[in-house]
């Protein structure tokens, strides 16, 4: 072990028990970003290098949140804006996308996926693989519930919420002054893509970037967000470590 890594590792372990007895967020969302900006640094010429080096993090970083306790992770693969990309990088990156799915559902890992985001407007064959990996993962209890979400974008997800809400509602023969009349913020949580989970308490963003965009729009209304400059493909041990920190040493008051 050159002194570098000695250097790193002992810092490490440091943060490590700093986090003994403090606060864990029980849920947290992951903003997997700046993996093409990481390719373009690097000298490749194929952006989806870097895509398919960041989908090699995932699974490093579900191991740590089964390490620190985490209960639910929903990692941001794909946005429906990333839809408008050219096909000769689109169709790479969807591939990437099923190949990481897949193996996250392979026999002996212990997550349990579920697929977050309009498979509709996926390629059919992507959605199936994706529906697929999910079915395997079903009965799982002994890792961290993963959220994946692919194809995915706040506003769409509230607006199929509404629309599953007032399909709810129609076949039930009620009117929609009658739904008027009940309407509460509940109701159109109990329609999200992540409904039945709690809300990321902690929400990660790499790449240095310092904005939502579209990322759980409704629920992150009280989360903490923690932004990391270094791209998605970079994010190490004592990255996620810090995050973890930083979430422990604030105050949560949630509006009050």
């Amino acid at each position: 072990m050159n002194l570098k890594d000695l250097v790193y590792s002992v810092y490490e372990r440091r943060l490590w028990r700093k986090l003994a007895g403090k606060p864990r967020p029980e849920h947290v969302g992951v903003m997997c970003d700046g993996n093409r900006r990481w390719a373009r640094e690097m000298g490749y010429v194929d952006p989806n290098d870097g895509h398919r080096v960041g989908a090699r993090r995932v699974l490093d970083v579900l191991r740590w949140c089964d390490q620190a306790g985490i209960g639910h992770v929903t990692l941001y693969l794909l946005a429906t804006d990333n839809l408008r990309r050219p096909a000769t990088e689109l169709e790479p990156l969807l591939k990437i996308i099923e190949d990481l799915v897949t193996e996250l559902a392979a026999e002996g890992n212990p997550w349990r996926l579920r697929m977050v985001g309009a498979l509709d407007l996926l390629p059919s064959s992507t959605a199936t693989a994706l529906k697929a990996a999910e079915e395997r993962t079903v009965d799982r209890t002994g890792g961290v519930q993963v959220n994946a979400a692919i194809g995915y974008g706040g506003r769409q997800e509230i607006t199929d919420a509404v629309r599953s809400l007032l399909q709810e509602h129609a076949r039930a023969g009620r009117t929609i002054e009658e739904l008027v009349e009940i309407l509460d913020v509940e109701h159109i949580a109990e329609h999200l893509y992540t409904r039945g989970q709690p809300d990321p308490d902690l929400v990660i963003r790499t790449s240095g970037e310092q904005r939502l965009s579209g990322f759980l729009l409704w629920q992150s209304a009280h989360s903490e967000f923690y932004f990391c400059d270094v791209n998605w493909p970079d994010f190490r041990h004592v990255d996620f470590l810090r995050a973890l920190r930083s979430y422990a040493s604030r105050q949560r008051r949630f509006g009050t």
